[in-house]
């Protein structure tokens, strides 16, 4: 019957909504000292926007309050999709109160990918402050978990989807592992999303590979994964997305920012690249599924800019939509691309995504 479910959907679909993952929010107490980690042990050393100011649209999940916010954008140019390393410079962000586990209601885990697990287990094992699991086997191939020295916790797979494999061990982001409560409405909604994906797996049982702090629990879990195409200018650039939904069968799960605020510590949202927000918009709506913020016209992020919304899924998980406008190629001399100007979804020339590179940061 599910089969039959994501056939109906998938086959109403021409243009799919987004075009891959843009990046993940990432709460922290300190950008700098976080970018400098993840730019040195996972290759995020390309700077997108680096943006201070109030975020005036987001009080619904603020308190009520304005608060002001540093929200810095980093890209691994091997390919995938970015971080957005934020930090209220208002108030002083509040860390989960407990230790997440997998099942836990909001976004678990980064997955990371890779030219090669293996290497990248190599390489990520011997970084300062990096915990990781032992190398292992996944439900699909092989991989590892493990823990960047905040307590967030992330998974490195291999993937097929490379804009540009650079000879670093480890690529951008791949996908997201979240908790759900009930399968089977988390999968309507993000399928409808995601549009055209596939089931890559749908099993139940014991997993070792699983970061459980308590031995023996069951889950269910679900990878969907939905293949780049050529439709969007970022699509070659982003690549797979990957979606893994898993959900705690022996236990009640803990909402991950119960009493707690929109950009504090943790995995704050994943942000898909939206290719027709209005669209997107109205099959949401029909749905059931209301934009919770959208701010309709362009919204500027230092030098970059678009309209962004947010969407909650069906446990309160923030699912952030972007349909940018104006990116900048290299603001070393002022170059920034119109995406207002073009007709066409097509994706960029990839000479001209390469160019941001030369933003680099080495340290």
């Amino acid at each position: 019957m599910k089969e039959a479910l994501f056939t109906s959907i998938d086959a109403t679909m021409t243009t799919p909504y987004i075009s891959g993952i843009q990046q993940v929010g990432l709460g922290v107490t300190d950008v700098a000292q976080a970018w400098q980690w993840y730019r040195r042990v996972l290759g995020f050393d390309v700077p997108v926007f680096d943006d201070y100011s109030e975020a005036r649209l987001m009080t619904r999940y603020t308190g009520g309050q304005v608060q002001s916010r540093r929200a810095l954008m980093a890209l691994n140019m091997a390919g995938g999709g970015g971080l957005e390393i934020w930090q209220f410079t208002s108030r002083s962000p509040q860390h989960c109160t407990f230790q997440p586990q997998p099942g836990d209601l909001g976004i678990f885990a980064i997955r990371f990918k890779a030219p090669s697990a293996r290497r990248a287990y190599d390489w990520v094992s011997q970084q300062p402050h990096a915990l990781v699991s032992a190398y292992g086997t996944l439900p699909e191939g092989e991989g590892f978990w493990g823990q960047d020295p905040y307590g967030n916790v992330f998974q490195v797979t291999e993937d097929s989807s490379w804009f540009h494999k650079n000879g670093q061990p480890t690529g951008g982001v791949a996908g997201v592992v979240i908790g759900v409560s009930d399968m089977d409405a988390s999968l309507h909604f993000y399928n409808a999303l995601l549009a055209p994906c596939e089931v890559v797996y749908d099993q139940v049982g014991v997993f070792p590979d699983l970061p459980a702090s308590v031995a023996g629990q069951r889950f269910r879990r679900v990878l969907l994964r939905k293949n780049v195409t050529r439709h969007g200018a970022f699509s070659q650039l982003l690549g797979n997305v990957q979606i893994e939904l898993i959900q705690a069968l022996d236990r009640e799960p803990s909402r991950l920012f119960a009493d707690r605020y929109w950009g504090d510590c943790g995995y704050i949202h994943v942000c898909f690249d939206t290719l027709n927000m209005d669209s997107l918009k109205s099959m949401l709506t029909s749905r059931g599924n209301q934009f919770t913020v959208d701010s309709e016209n362009s919204f500027g992020m230092e030098s970059a800019a678009g309209r962004f919304a947010y969407v909650e899924d069906p446990d309160g998980t923030l699912i952030e939509l972007v349909e940018t406008h104006k990116l900048p190629i290299l603001k070393k001399v002022g170059w920034y691309l119109d995406l207002q100007k073009r007709k066409h979804q097509k994706p960029l020339p990839n000479w001209m995504l390469r160019m941001m590179s030369l933003s680099r940061v080495r340290d």
